[in-house]
């Protein structure tokens, strides 16, 4: 093949992964290494937006550049491509034919409506069951709220491109349903039949990729990721509270969930973990492993809360150095993208109760202005920081394990490289 069609087949491969989860730093790996085995020095420089590529081959440098946006999550993709590079390298396939799998791996259907749909309403009602919804006509409006608003997401994604359009109207009518619910006396005293199905909407996985790539110095790309994935919380939120509004209904600061025992909790987030594999187009041969993850995590949650009496952040610590621990080798195992395996195990933790009763508090402090008391102000903000002190430690929690298990791996590996 030519040095272009090489290129091209470098672009291909390269933006694959980077628009459907993997790591930017797997996403370069790859590059090099697919390079190597193609007899040139290749080098990959991500951006928000765009994908450049450079070559150093027999015949001199050349140069791509590709547009590629990275909000997408589609684990079966990010799998199939790292199958076929791995394919090459080995020896097993021509270049001609792993061109040719890129683009099908292009055409690969999204997981079909009705499951969407299904897994988000499960996932959606497991999520009440976790923070302590028992009647079960709330866990049947949870479930209708977010199976319908799974359905819109479907449908607006083959009118707009707008990538705020769908987490907004999904939030709308879960907003809007839970203004009934709690009109009817059907939900717990959190709001839940609303919040509940805009838990499953907060975009994990990129919050995680852009926390990596702040750590590991690409600091555009990482402050683009987190951007990105905090308008998303925003639009989630502005729709939630628009749709609340609607019949008079506010979200109290502050409020306690009911514990539930451990068997229901474990059960519950090993559903939850299912529906996010879901929606990341995870095989269903590869689910039990982030469900089995998810239960162990939640199980040491509810340990450290329940039996020790820590707090929910040093919780959702705990629970996140596990599955980060056991996460890092399998996902290089099995090529899948760790941000996608390892938010799909712990989304049980997400603190989006906090995250929206904060904004709920803070629309209640601007209406009341000089008439809000000091107990919403104190809510709104013990709501903030826990919220907050969750997410960083559930990115802790996560990133740290990969980070040590990675450098100490390659350690190693140059170790034993020196001896040979």
């Amino acid at each position: 093949m030519s040095s272009a069609d090489d290129l091209d087949l470098l672009s291909a491969s390269a933006k694959l992964l980077f628009q459907y989860g993997q790591t930017t730093e797997k996403t370069a790996m790859s590059v090099r290494r697919l390079g190597a085995a193609l007899g040139c020095h290749a080098l990959l420089f991500p951006h928000w937006g765009e994908l450049v590529i450079r070559v150093d081959g027999p015949t001199g440098v050349q140069q791509d550049v590709i547009a590629a946006q990275p909000v997408g999550i589609d684990m079966n993709r990010v799998i199939a491509t790292m199958k076929v590079i791995d394919q090459l390298c080995n020896g097993r396939i021509v270049a001609a034919a792993a061109r040719s799998s890129f683009d099908a791996i292009t055409r690969y259907a999204p997981v079909g409506a009705a499951r969407f749909a299904v897994m988000a309403a499960t996932g959606a009602a497991a999520l009440g069951v976790i923070f302590g919804t028992v009647h079960w006509l709330s866990l049947v409006l949870i479930a209708a709220s977010a199976g319908l608003g799974a359905c819109l997401r479907r449908w607006l994604a083959g009118l707009s491109h707008n990538l705020f359009v769908q987490p907004f109207c999904a939030a709308l009518i879960a907003g809007s349903i839970g203004t009934v619910a709690v009109r009817l006396q059907l939900s717990s005293a959190l709001r839940l039949v609303a919040l509940c199905p805009c838990m499953v909407l907060v975009p994990g996985p990129h919050l995680l990729n852009g926390t990596l790539d702040l750590v590991r110095g690409r600091l555009p790309l990482g402050a683009s990721r987190i951007g990105y994935a905090s308008l998303i919380i925003l639009m989630i939120c502005a729709a939630l509270l628009v749709g609340l509004s609607l019949g008079g209904v506010s979200l109290p600061a502050s409020g306690t969930s009911r514990s539930v025992p451990l068997s229901y909790d474990v059960i519950a987030a090993g559903v939850a973990v299912a529906a996010y594999g879901t929606f990341f187009s995870m095989p269903w041969r590869m689910l039990p492993i982030p469900i089995l993850f998810g239960a162990l995590a939640h199980a040491g949650r509810w340990a450290v809360i329940s039996l020790w009496g820590g707090s929910v952040e040093a919780g959702a610590l705990v629970a996140c150095l596990v599955v980060g621990t056991f996460t890092t080798p399998i996902a290089d195992r099995l090529r899948l993208p760790f941000a996608a395996l390892g938010f799909a195990s712990v989304v049980s933790l997400i603190p989006g109760v906090f995250l929206f009763r904060m904004a709920g508090g803070l629309v209640e402090l601007i209406a009341q202005g000089e008439r809000a008391s000091p107990e919403l102000l104190l809510g709104t903000v013990a709501d903030g920081v826990t919220a907050a002190l969750i997410f960083l430690a559930m990115t802790f929690g996560l990133i740290a394990p990969k980070l040590l298990i990675e450098h100490f791996s390659s350690r190693t590996g140059e170790r034993r490289t020196r001896r040979q």
